[in-house]
Order: structure tokens, then sequence, then C-alpha cells
């Protein structure tokens, strides 16, 4: 049964992040917001009007950008303290309190991207041949030229950043980690506790099906309390992005949100089209699969995170995890090695399994500083996978952001997720050649496919799917509530399913569960990611220490490269379907072995 979840103050200081190598008291942290004021004051005094020549656009984007290093960690050190306490109300106010002189500053200093793009071409090419660390951000402002707003608008834009920016992702927090309270759930005659983490890291993998379901069925009556809510805040950040999309002269939100990206169209459409046709048969045959081992009366929703073989999966503790992921990683270097060694013995994670704590996990990574990642342990092996997952963006940005000024860093979204599920598919084929037992090969095989896989391909893609759909009402006027958005999700489903899986009352509120809609197209870039990361995994195979080597220079490279252009030097051509196609029936072929092992075990 799983257990009651414990506030923060309750939980273990080991199983949590140490904040303290940002700043070592509040305190310090305000010394360097104050410090960050001054310095935003002195570059609008300074610079304000003068930026008409290389030499001050140089100098002057060179103080913007040491103030944006410091300023980037204070916000970050209040951001991730509220993030594993969303009921901690100090934490939330000093948020506030510094996203507020966040927006104020970025107000203050939007006159130097528009100052600058006020300049002639020849002005800012000349500059960015004089620059040091700013070349990229410059050829960026040569780039954006066409879609600035006129200087007094960005200011205004600028100023109501927070509000624009974060209030819908704000809501939707709030609704889902501080307000909405589960109760118990009765099965098998017993009362179950519930909450948001307990039903997707626990209930969901439960091997029980009156117990699952149940679950499923609780969880889900309680979400619907906060359809209406949680449809506004979507609803509101769709049509943000819209009116900023026509006001800065796009032809749609799409080419609006895939211009940050630096990709085309073409290749965000390939990844859904080819995904939806082309994954789905496999899929269904796994699905199958899952019901045929688990003798279910029916496939339903509710029943896909199975595992195959639930009764072989070993749990793992946090200390067993290291030799795991050391061992797993270290074909990537002893450098690699020592940072995943210095991430478990100077608290990089934050394990704790506490109320108001943001479900799933993620990686940020401080300019200057090293990651802090957020996850939940539950004694599972994928929780090892999701570890390695987040060590690779750790070892990605620990990279980059050495190796580039804090402007090169920004890694399109269409690539960021590359690095991450690169370290899943390492951590699966170490483990596969670890040992030739059939069991324990399929055991390996259902990870990569029922974690790695079914999370970036499936999940995410089908996030994707929906959200395509969304954004394509929105262009033609629309706007969208929660019965819109549920049957668009239901649709999605049962489109991919078929006939393999009933997608049950509860199914379409799936669209209330991820934070991915909040930040613009980035749900099918996982997807994107793990194509290119199955296509370098094999050439790391294949020809060792060579791949190893380009794939350090993509590291390294930052955003100083289109995610084609990292790609190319990876070995990988992302402009044909080619790496989609053979990525996907890579898929297959696990699925596949994972049937053939099923019938040999059986």
């Amino acid at each position: 049964m799983a257990e009651e979840l414990k506030s923060r103050k309750e939980v273990p200081e080991k199983l949590t992040w140490d904040l303290t190598k940002i700043y070592q008291t509040e305190e310090d942290m305000y010394r360097d917001a104050d410090a960050v004021k001054e310095a935003a004051k002195h570059i609008a005094e300074t610079w304000k009007g003068r930026l008409n020549t290389p030499e001050n656009i140089e100098a002057c984007v060179t103080e913007y950008r040491h103030l944006t290093e410091v300023m980037t960690l204070v916000h970050d050190y209040c951001d991730l303290a509220v993030s594993v306490d969303y009921y901690d109300s100090h934490n939330q106010e000093r948020l506030g309190r510094i996203s507020r002189m966040v927006s104020e500053i970025q107000s203050d200093l939007s006159f130097v991207r528009s100052e600058i793009m006020e300049q002639d071409e020849i002005v800012i090419e000349k500059a960015i041949e004089i620059s040091d660390g700013n070349k990229y951000y410059l050829k960026d402002i040569l780039r954006d030229k066409p879609h600035r707003l006129h200087p007094e608008a960005e200011r205004v834009v600028s100023a109501l950043g927070q509000t624009i920016y974060n209030t819908p992702y704000d809501i939707y927090n709030n609704a889902k980690l501080a307000d909405m309270k589960f109760e118990a759930f009765s099965a098998k005659g017993e009362q179950h506790p519930l909450g948001y983490a307990l039903f997707e890291d626990d209930y969901e993998y439960e091997p029980d099906t009156e117990i699952r379901r149940a679950a499923f069925d609780a969880f889900s009556k309680k979400i619907r309390e906060y359809e209406n809510v949680t449809a506004t805040a979507y609803n509101t950040q769709v049509q943000t992005e819209k009116t900023l999309a026509t006001l800065r002269g796009f032809d749609s939100v799409f080419d609006y949100l895939l211009f940050d990206q630096k990709v085309t169209r073409e290749l965000y459409d390939r990844q859904i089209n080819l995904i939806t046709e082309k994954l789905a048969p496999h899929m269904r045959k796994y699905a199958k699969l899952i019901q045929k081992v688990h003798g279910l009366d029916k496939m339903t929703f509710a029943d896909l995170k199975l595992p195959v073989d639930p009764d072989y999966a070993p749990e793992v503790t946090i200390e067993g995890s290291r030799e795991y992921i050391e061992k797993g990683l270290s074909i990537l270097g002893e450098d690699y090695v020592k940072m995943v060694r210095t991430a478990y013995e100077e608290r990089w994670v934050d394990f704790a399994q506490n109320k108001g704590k943001s479900t799933g996990g993620f990686c940020a990574s401080p300019y200057g500083k090293n990651s802090y990642i957020l996850m939940t342990w539950n004694n599972k092996m994928s929780d090892v996978f999701t570890l390695a997952h987040e060590l690779g963006h750790a070892g990605h940005f620990k990279s980059c952001n050495s190796t580039q000024s804090i402007f090169d860093t920004n890694v399109s979204s269409y690539f960021v997720e590359a690095p991450s599920t690169m370290n899943e598919l390492l951590m699966g084929h170490y483990l596969l050649k670890t040992s030739t037992d059939k069991r324990f090969r399929r055991w390996v095989l259902t990870c990569m496919i029922g974690n790695t896989y079914y999370h970036n391909f499936v999940t995410h893609l089908m996030e994707a799917a929906y959200q395509r759909e969304v954004y394509k009402l929105v262009d033609a006027g629309s706007s969208v509530q929660a019965e819109t958005l549920s049957n668009i999700m239901r649709d999605t489903l049962q489109k991919f399913w078929g006939d393999a899986v009933e997608i049950n009352e509860g199914a379409e509120l799936t669209w209330m569960r991820q934070p991915h809609y909040y930040m613009g197209l980035y749900s099918y870039t996982y997807s994107a990611g793990l194509t290119v990361a199955t296509q370098m995994c094999k050439r790391i195979e294949n020809e060792g220490e060579a791949a190893i080597e380009d794939w350090k220079k993509v590291l390294a490279a930052g955003s100083t490269l289109t995610p084609v252009e990292l790609a190319a030097l990876a070995g990988i051509d992302i402009t044909t379907d080619a790496p989609l196609l053979d990525t996907i029936e890579t898929i297959g072929a696990m699925i596949d072995e994972i049937c053939e092992l099923t019938e040999e075990i059986e």
C-alpha cells in the first residue's frame, strides 16, 4: 500500500538538494539581487541612446551579459526552492518578489535589443566581428529584426513579462500542487491514500487490477473538479501566444513558436505524422502483450503503464543506483563519471517524496554552478533511467556552460532532449550486456520500451498531436474550453490506440496532467531528441571513440548551432525521414523480441 506523503520539513536532508551551492543564505541572494538592480541602472544610464557604434554595442551587451549571469542565479535560487514545496508561503512570496524585479529589469533594459535593431545591418555585423562572447546574441538580433515591435511596445511587453508568460503556468501549478487535495479511495476492502505523485509514480504501475483501476477512477474524479480553471489557464496561454504571433508578424502561432527553436514546420509535422502512423501498430502489439501476460478482461488506458514482468523487476535503492549509472555511462569517459559521483556526493538531486513537490522530473543548470535535478525516488529501475536522463541534461549543460557564454547556452528545445534520452539508451544497452538470462533481457527491453520510448514517443507524442489540434483551432480564431480539450484528447488517443485499448472515462483528462503545454511546442521535442539519441547510440556502438568525440563536440556547442547543424555534427541528417523511420523500426524490433522472449519464457 502507498504511504501518505510527508511534509517537506519531515523528509531527511540527505534526500534533498543543496541550494547553498548557489547562495549560502537568503541574505546573500538579496545582496546579489540589489547588485543586479544597480547594474541595470548603470547600463540604462550609461548606454541608453548610445548604441549606435559597434564598440558601444559590444561594451553594453557585455555588461548586460554579466548582469544576466547573476540575475539568473538569483531567480533560479528562488524558483528551485518553490518547486519542491508549493505549500511554503515564504518561498512563494520571495519568488514573486524576485520575478517582479526580473520583469522590471527586463523592461528597463529592453532598449538594448531595440536600439541595436534600429541600427543598419552593417553596424550590427561589425559589432559581431569584434565581439568576444556576444556574437550569437547579436546574430539572433539580426534574425529577430523583422519581428520586433516598436521600442516602447517592446518595453511594455517586457514589463508585463511575468503576467504574460508566467501567470497561466502559475495558475495551473497552484491548482494542481497546492489546491488539489486528494481523499483516500477504497479498493479490496481497504482505504488507500492518494495524491498526484502517488498516482503517477505508484498506482499507474500497480499490478493489482482492482486497486489500479480504482486509483485511476478516484484520481480522474478529483482532477475533473478542476477542469474549468485548468482550461481557462491553458486558453489564456494559447490566446496570448496567438496574439503575440500576430503582433510580431508571423503567419501562424506555429511559425511563432517554432522560430525560437530554429526548426521548420516540416520537421515539427514529420515527428507527429510519422510516429502517429508508423509507430501505432507496434505499440498496439505491445498493449496486447500486456493484456495477455496480466490476464486482463480488457485493455484500458488505465492499464498501459503495467510492466510485462512486475514480479521480476528488482527494487533499487538510491545508493544502489550509483553503480548502475556510473558503469552504464562510463562509455562517455572518466570526466563524465566524475560528474555522476559529484552529483551524488554533493546533493545535486532532490530524491524526496513530500507534499507540494512538483511532479515528474527536471534538471536546472544555473550558469556557473552545478546542476539541480528534481525527481521522486520510488525504488524502481525506472528511477535509475529517470536519473540517468536528468544527468544527461546535467552533462550537456556542464559542457556548454563551461565552453560558451550564457547567451549561447539556450539550446533549442528540438535538440535539448537528445543528450538526456541518449543516457537512457546507454543505460539500457549496458544492462543488456551484463547477463544472458532471457528473463533479465526481456526485463531490460521492457524498461526501455515501457519507460524511455513509451514516455518520449507515446506519452509526449500524444500530447504533441493533441496540442497541434488545439493550436489549429486558435489559429482559426477559436478559443478552447474543458469540453473541447477533452474531446480533442480522446480523439487523439483513440486514433493512436485503435481497437487495442479502451479509452475509458478519465483518459480524456490527460490534457490536465502535463505542464509542457505552458512551454510552447515542447512536447514533440522529446521524440525528436530521442530520434537523434537512438541514431547516435548506434554510432557509438558501431564506431566507438570516434563517435563519442563527435558527441562531446555536440554537447559543447550549446546554441551556437541550429538543431539541424547539431545533428549533422553528430553525423545524422534530420532533414530526411530516414532517422525517424529507422528509430521506429528499432522500437518495433524490440517489441517483437519482447513478444518472442515471452513465448519462450512461458
